[in-house]
């Protein structure tokens, strides 16, 4: 079987014409790269070049064999270099899909433009999708990463949480709103508001940390008349239905007539999380360094990505809204 190392050889006698200059170039004995060529045309059963007193000219067959040879090393260094740029995660596709409250914004949108900018050999297909449904799609391997936010319930093997940022959560209402007016407001305050996202039993995210926070302020919170846990929350919040905690990164997304009001209690924020399996190749590995997820997983904490399965805070005996 003809080798590279013998297509290299030949290329360089062709291209230098001389024996031994290709083999000072190539820093190895002339005698072992004439044994090499004659190996060569051996397998072809054809001379490749004409030895002369001067220097080899290249016979038909060698003059044919040339171009071919080329364009072969050319291939096999392309395809290398293919298998080394995957295997070091810079180039590929990715899968990345996001939850409502996590929009591609602020400084999650800067580190985003920041990885495609130093890594253009990536592409990237993103869409929009609830927690649990991204953690059921990584969890088939028909996903690559998951944007969302903590606390996340549901158990899926083999995959992994990782927290990016922390955030400020906000009161969200309506411009006429009896509170738009506040600069700054408790959480007690909110106890006879209707709230327009409430948790569900057996999923996270951020209705179930606002539900938490309502919790620590000594009542559960009101449901509205209408609710939402997508991003047509802000909409029903504009209309008047109720009011909602929402992140921060929100308000860069959210009609120009809501009011975003501080919260004085303390422990108001939220995480943003990455979500991907744990055999993760190198491209998703790369990814996660790039947008700054380096902490372990999480695991086996209240409120958060556990080995718990659904969480019990939200399950009061004198209240069933779940």
């Amino acid at each position: 079987m003809i080798s590279t190392r013998q297509l290299r050889y030949f290329v360089e006698i062709a291209e230098t014409g001389s024996f031994s200059a290709a083999a000072e170039r190539l820093f190895i004995a002339q005698s072992a790269l004439s044994r090499q060529i004659k190996e060569l045309e051996s397998q072809l059963d054809t001379m490749l070049f004409e030895r002369t007193a001067r220097q080899p000219r290249l016979t038909a067959a060698g003059q044919a064999f040339l171009p071919r040879a080329r364009t072969l090393l050319v291939d096999l260094e392309k395809a290398q270099r293919l298998a080394r740029d995957v295997g070091q995660g810079v180039i590929g596709s990715l899968r990345l899909n996001h939850s409502s409250t996590v929009p591609l914004t602020g400084q999650l949108l800067t580190r985003l433009s920041g990885y495609l900018h130093a890594h253009p050999g990536v592409a990237m297909e993103i869409a929009q999708q609830s927690s649990e449904a991204q953690l059921a799609e990584l969890a088939q391997d028909r996903l690559e990463v998951g944007l969302l936010r903590l606390p996340v319930l549901r158990q899926h093997q083999g995959l992994c949480v990782q927290p990016l940022f922390e955030e400020p959560l906000l009161l969200a209402v309506a411009e006429d709103h009896a509170l738009a007016r506040e600069t700054s407001v408790c959480l007690a305050q909110l106890r006879d508001q209707p709230f327009i996202s409430i948790p569900h039993r057996q999923r996270g995210g951020l209705s179930y940390l606002s539900a938490e926070l309502c919790m620590g302020a000594g009542f559960f919170p009101k449901a509205a008349r209408v609710v939402s846990r997508k991003t047509t929350q802000l909409q029903l919040i504009q209309a008047g239905f109720g009011v909602a905690l929402l992140p921060q990164c929100m308000q860069e997304i959210a009609p120009p007539s809501l009011r975003f009001i501080t919260l004085a209690d303390e422990g108001c924020s939220s995480t943003v999380a990455l979500a991907c399996r744990r055999d993760a190749g190198p491209l998703v590995q790369q990814f996660i360094m790039h947008m700054g997820a380096a902490a372990p997983p999480i695991a086996g904490k209240a409120g958060s990505y556990s080995d718990q399965g659904t969480g019990g805070p939200l399950t009061p005996h004198s209240h069933n809204p779940l």
